[in-house]
């Protein structure tokens, strides 16, 4: 029983942490542009050189 009651607080332990990484990201704008970085690999627009 006590292993049970050890596992519970350890899985809402890391569950918390998990949700603060994840309002962080959202406070620090981690998903504002999200075709940018797939655009940028399509689309090559360096000019080569002659």
């Amino acid at each position: 029983m006590n292993v049970i009651l050890l596992l519970i607080a350890a899985s809402l332990f890391l569950g918390g942490c998990g949700l603060a990484i994840f309002l962080w990201s959202l406070r620090t704008g981690q998903y504002e542009d999200l075709d940018g970085a797939a655009n940028r690999i399509l689309f090559d627009h360096d000019h080569p050189k002659r």
